[in-house]
């Protein structure tokens, strides 16, 4: 197990000749309640935020459509038909501070390729434009699951590579696979 910040997360380490290649995360339940994640639209009483129309003054005034989720941070995943079209740093800000996000969100832009693979650029609130983002994958396979444009297990493709994400309704319960790679070395003197 890892404590991180959203709670205690179970691990499962795949080895292949006594290396690990791969970690399985029980990333926990998908939050909808919009209260929890939080999203607070005026007027709107809807029980969960999908596919609901955005503005986004200040940028191309297009109307977006949302999907909000939380993974213990707080998500809004957006459809687009070419995530590499997205001008991320521009549009990222304006989603990340809208008004209806009272702790500001992540954006997940994402575009559907078919019933298993998603491709998605990911803006992170306080941090900007990341090559992944592993709540992020999860919020938006969630988000897919329900919105009924893809299967229940799928390959999200990201900028730092994929990780295969699988939304098990029954249990309510999210879980991320992805490789377990050497990122840098390196010594300290103390």
């Amino acid at each position: 197990t890892v404590e991180t910040l959203s709670g205690v997360k179970t691990l499962r380490l795949h080895t292949e000749n006594g290396l690990v290649k791969t970690v399985t995360v029980d990333m926990g339940a998908p939050e909808l309640t919009p209260d929890k994640i939080p999203v607070s639209i005026p007027g709107c009483a809807e029980p969960v935020i999908r596919e609901y129309p955005i503005q986004i003054s200040g940028h191309d005034q297009q109307e977006y459509s949302i999907t909000c989720v939380s993974m213990g941070n707080p998500h809004g995943i957006v459809y687009v038909d070419d995530v590499q079209q997205i001008d991320i740093e521009k549009i990222g800000p304006l989603f990340e501070n809208h008004p209806w996000f009272p702790e500001r969100i992540n954006t997940e832009f994402i575009h559907v390729d078919d019933r298993k693979n998603i491709q998605m650029r990911v803006w992170e609130r306080g941090s900007g434009e990341t090559l992944a983002c592993g709540t992020g994958a999860c919020a938006s396979a969630v988000a897919c699951v329900i919105n009924g444009l893809t299967d229940n297990e799928i390959t999200v493709h990201l900028l730092g590579g994929d990780l295969q994400i699988c939304y098990d309704q029954g249990k309510n319960t999210v879980y991320m696979t992805g490789p377990a790679e050497t990122v840098c070395t390196g010594e300290i003197e103390i």
